[in-house]
C-alpha cells in the first residue's frame, strides 16, 4: 500500500483512491468466488480465514429464536469477528463475508432471484421457530403470486442522534436503567439488548489492539499517525459519545456494519444534518478542513452503502441545504464507488445543490436519487399527521422514506402482483357463454381477485406483528428509537408510537396494456373474437408474431391521453383503495405504493401470456413506468414517462418511483442540466415521489452488457440503489438494457 506513494505523504484524494482501488478488488473477487449479485454492492470484506464461531442453540431443532438467545449468540459472534482497518481510512472496521453458517443470517450474504413466492405452502417466515407456520395463507400467496414480506426485516428508520448523544456506554447504561426501573418479570429483551452492546464494545475495542500493531509495524508517517489516531477514537468510542466530525463518522460506520450482520440492514438517517453540528464546530476549532471532512466522508462510505438523505426542509419549512450537504456530494464524487444517498427535492431549495448533483450523475454516475417532497409530504400528511412531521421523514431505504426513531413502516419486502389477478380474472370471463364476455365482467372479477390478494397481505402483516418479535426481533435498531428501551418492547411489538404498514404492487403497465389491447382489438375493432385471443394466449402467440405485434400495437400506457392510460390510472385507484380503504383485520393502516425492485423477471415466471404481447414467463412491468418502447422520440418519451407515473400516484406516502435512462446525446440535445432540474422540479410539483436516473450512452451499455469487464467502473441506479454494472447478473442487466435502448 505504500509504495503508491513512495515520494512523498498520501494526500486525502491518494488515500481515497486507495479505497476506491480496494472496493474494486473486493467487488471483483465476489463476483468471481459467488457470481453475480443482484443487489447493493455491501461493504462487506471477503473472509478467507476460518472463524471460530458455532451457534448455541436451546432448541430441539437447533434454531435460534427470540431477543435473549439471539443477543447471546450475536454477542459470541462480535467476540469473534474478525478485525479490518484499511491504513487510508479514517475509520476502523467493516463487517465479513464468511462461508459458515450464520446465527440468523448475521454473516451470510442474501441474495436476489428466489422465487419466494413458491415452494412447500406450510413453509414459514425463515428463522422463524417450526410451530408458526401459516399454511392456508402461504398458499394464497403462492397462487397470486405475492411476496408477503412476512417475517421481514429492518426495514424501518432509526434515530442516530440517540446513539450520538450516548455512545455506546450511554446506550448500555440506558439499557439497564430501565431495566432495573421497569422491572420485567421476563427480562429477556433487556438482556438480548445488553449482549448485543457488550458484544459491539467488545468488537471495538478489539480493533483499537490491531490499529495499535499496525502502527507499530507501519513505516509511512502519515499512514502511521493515522492508525494510531484510529486506535485513539475508538479507545474513547468504547464507552464515550462521539466529540468530533471523525468520532461521530466512526460511530456510524460500527452501526452500519452491525446493522449490516443483522439481516443485512441499511437504514442510516438525515447524515448532513446529522453531522452538521460536529462539522462546524471542527471547523471553527480548526480541527478539520473540508479537505480532510470529505476524506473521512469517503471513509463512511467505504464501510458500507447504507442510506441516507441531504436537503429537504425541517419541520418549521426551512432548508436543510448546508455547507456539508455539498460535501457529501463531493465525497461520492472523489470515492466513485456505489453509494445511496438520496437528495429531498423542494421548490424553495438551494437550486446550487440539485444542479450539482446532477452535474455529478452525467460526469460519472456518481449520483444521488431525488425523493420528492411534495408528494411524500402531502401524502403522508393525508394520514392525519402534521405537515411538520411529514417533513421529518427521511429517504433511508432503496425506495422508502420513514420518520427517524418513532415510525414503524416495514417498507419494501411486501411484492404483490398486480398481473396474476388479471390472468384469473380473464380465464374466468373466457368460460362464460359468449354474449357475457365484456370489459365489464372482466372488470369486476379483477377486482374480486385483486381484492383476495390485498385481503391475504393484510392477513400475513396481523401475522407478521403478532409473531415477529418473539422470532426475528429488531436488536439492533430497537437502540436508536424512540420508545423501544424505555418500554422494553421491540419495535414491531409497541415499542414505537407510529406503525404504516407498506404494501407495494407490481405490473401496473402489463395490466393497463393488457385491458387497452382487449378493449381495442376485441372489443371496438372486433379484429379478435374472445376466443381466439385466448387461443393466442394459451399457445404463446406460437406462428402468430403478426397478432402479437396488433395487440402490442395498441396506444399504450404512458403516450398521454390513451385508454391504457387510463386504465392504469383506474387500476392504480382499484389498487390505492384496497389497499389504504381498510386497515389489517388487527387495526393496522396498510400505505400503497407502486414498486417493484428489480423482480418483475421473477414475479413474471409462472405466468402466461398477456394480452398486451408479452409473451409467457417473460418480465412483467418495471414499477409504474410504462413499458420500453411506450413512445419513442427522446425527451418526448422522457416528459411522457414522467407525466404518466405522476398521474398514478397513490398518493398516501408511500413511493412510486420514476425510473429515467437518458442517453448522454440526447441529454445533451435537450438542454443537459438545466433540461433534467427543470423535469426534477416539474415532477415533484406533479405530486412525484422519488426519481432514479442514469445518464449513459448506448454504446457503453451495449459493451458493458456484453462484456462487463470493458468497463468495470461503470456504476448503475437499478432501482433505489447503485451498484457496479459488472455486479449484476445479465437477466437482471437485460431490462436495464432494454429501458436504455428504448429511451434512447
Amino acid at each position: 500500500m505504500t509504495t503508491l506513494w513512495q515520494n512523498g505523504e498520501p494526500t486525502y484524494d491518494q488515500r481515497i483512491a486507495a479505497l476506491r482501488e480496494t472496493k474494486q478488488q473486493h467487488t471483483d473477487l465476489k463476483i468471481a468466488r459467488n457470481g453475480y449479485f443482484d443487489i447493493d454492492d455491501h461493504g462487506y470484506i471477503p473472509w478467507d480465514e476460518p472463524i471460530p464461531f458455532e451457534p448455541v442453540s436451546d432448541r430441539p431443532d437447533g434454531g435460534i429464536y427470540g431477543i435473549r438467545a439471539i443477543g447471546r449468540n450475536f454477542r459470541r459472534w462480535l467476540e469473534v469477528h474478525p478485525v479490518y482497518i484499511h491504513p487510508c481510512s479514517a475509520l476502523a472496521g467493516a463487517w465479513v463475508q464468511s462461508g459458515i453458517p450464520g446465527v440468523a443470517g448475521m454473516p451470510k450474504e442474501r441474495r436476489r432471484g428466489r422465487r419466494r413466492w413458491g415452494g412447500d405452502p406450510t413453509d414459514r417466515p425463515r428463522h422463524w421457530r417450526p410451530e408458526h407456520r401459516l399454511p392456508e395463507l402461504w398458499q394464497t400467496f403462492i397462487t397470486y403470486h405475492i411476496m408477503p414480506g412476512v417475517g421481514g426485516q429492518n426495514h424501518l428508520g432509526p434515530d442516530m442522534t440517540i446513539g450520538l448523544e450516548l455512545g455506546w456506554g450511554g446506550i448500555l447504561n440506558k439499557i439497564r436503567h430501565y431495566r432495573a426501573r421497569n422491572c420485567p418479570e421476563d427480562t429477556s429483551f433487556y438482556d438480548g439488548e445488553e449482549d448485543l452492546v457488550l458484544g459491539i464494545q467488545t468488537w471495538i475495542r478489539r480493533h483499537v489492539e490491531k490499529a495499535r500493531q499496525m502502527a507499530a509495524a507501519e513505516e509511512n508517517p502519515v499512514l502511521r499517525r493515522n492508525l494510531l489516531e484510529i486506535a485513539e477514537i475508538n479507545e474513547w468510542l468504547i464507552d464515550g459519545a462521539p466529540r468530533t466530525f471523525r468520532e461521530a463518522c466512526q460511530f456510524l460506520a460500527w452501526f452500519q456494519s452491525v446493522d449490516r450482520m443483522w439481516a443485512l440492514g441499511g437504514a442510516l438517517d438525515q447524515i448532513d444534518e446529522l453531522l452538521r453540528p460536529y462539522y462546524e464546530a471542527d471547523i471553527a476549532a480548526g480541527r478539520e478542513t473540508d479537505e480532510s471532512i470529505v476524506w473521512q466522508l469517503a471513509s463512511l462510505f467505504y464501510n458500507d452503502t447504507h442510506y441516507s438523505q441531504i436537503g429537504g426542509q425541517a419541520p418549521d419549512g426551512r432548508d436543510r441545504t448546508s455547507r456539508l450537504s455539498f460535501l457529501v456530494l463531493e465525497a461520492m464524487h472523489r470515492l466513485r464507488i456505489p453509494a445511496n444517498i438520496a437528495l429531498r427535492v423542494w421548490d424553495g431549495m438551494d437550486r446550487r445543490l440539485l444542479r450539482k448533483a446532477i452535474e455529478y450523475i452525467i460526469e460519472d454516475g456518481t449520483g444521488v436519487s431525488f425523493a420528492c417532497a411534495k408528494g411524500l409530504d402531502e401524502g403522508f400528511a393525508r394520514n392525519g399527521f402534521p405537515i411538520q412531521l411529514a417533513r421529518m421523514r427521511a429517504k433511508v431505504g432503496c425506495n422508502w422514506t420513514a420518520l427517524p426513531g418513532i415510525e414503524y413502516c416495514l417498507q419494501d419486502v411486501t411484492r404483490l402482483c398486480l398481473v396474476t389477478p388479471f390472468v384469473f380474472a380473464l380465464d374466468e370471463v373466457m368460460a362464460l357463454p359468449e354474449e357475457e364476455r365484456n370489459l365489464d365482467a372482466l372488470w369486476d372479477r379483477y377486482t374480486q381477485h385483486l381484492g383476495i390478494s390485498v385481503a391475504a397481505l393484510k392477513e400475513g402483516k396481523d401475522y407478521h406483528m403478532e409473531r415477529q418479535a418473539e422470532n426475528w426481533p429488531e436488536i439492533v435498531l430497537n437502540l436508536f428509537c424512540h420508545g423501544t428501551i424505555e418500554r422494553g418492547l421491540d419495535a414491531c411489538a409497541g415499542g414505537v408510537d407510529i406503525y404504516n404498514l407498506a404494501i407495494d404492487g407490481v405490473g401496473l403497465a402489463t395490466v393497463a396494456d393488457s385491458f387497452a389491447a382487449i378493449e381495442q382489438r376485441v372489443v371496438e375493432e372486433k379484429r379478435l373474437t374472445w376466443d381466439e385471443l385466448k387461443m393466442h394466449l394459451d399457445n404463446d402467440f406460437a406462428d402468430a408474431e403478426p397478432v402479437r405485434l396488433m395487440l402490442n400495437g395498441v396506444p399504450r400506457y404512458g403516450t398521454g391521453g390513451s385508454r391504457a392510460d387510463e386504465w392504469a390510472q383506474r387500476v392504480a385507484q382499484l389498487w390505492t383503495d384496497l389497499v389504504r380503504g381498510t386497515p389489517t383485520p388487527k387495526g393496522f393502516i396498510c400505505i400503497p405504493g407502486l414498486f417493484s425492485h428489480g423482480i418483475t423477471a421473477e414475479l413474471g415466471q409462472g405466468i402466461p401470456a398477456t394480452p398486451n404481447g408479452r409473451h409467457a414467463n417473460a418480465p412483467i412491468a418495471h414499477s409504474a413506468d410504462p413499458d420500453p418502447g411506450f413512445l419513442p422520440g427522446g425527451s418526448v418519451a422522457v416528459t411522457a414517462k414522467a407525466n404518466a407515473v405522476a398521474s398514478v400516484q397513490p398518493g398516501w406516502g408511500n413511493t412510486t418511483p420514476l425510473q429515467i435512462e437518458f442517453d448522454r446525446k440526447i441529454l445533451s440535445d435537450m438542454g443537459g442540466i438545466e433540461a433534467v432540474e427543470a423535469l426534477i422540479l416539474a415532477h415533484n410539483r406533479q405530486g412525484g415521489t422519488l426519481i432514479n436516473m442514469n445518464v449513459i450512452s448506448k454504446e457503453q451499455i451495449l459493451e458493458a452488457h456484453e462484456d462487463p469487464s470493458t468497463h468495470p467502473d461503470l456504476m448503475i441506479r437499478v432501482t433505489g440503489y447503485s451498484a457496479y454494472f459488472k455486479s449484476l447478473s445479465r437477466e437482471y442487466r437485460q431490462p436495464i438494457v432494454d429501458r436504455i435502448l428504448a429511451e434512447s
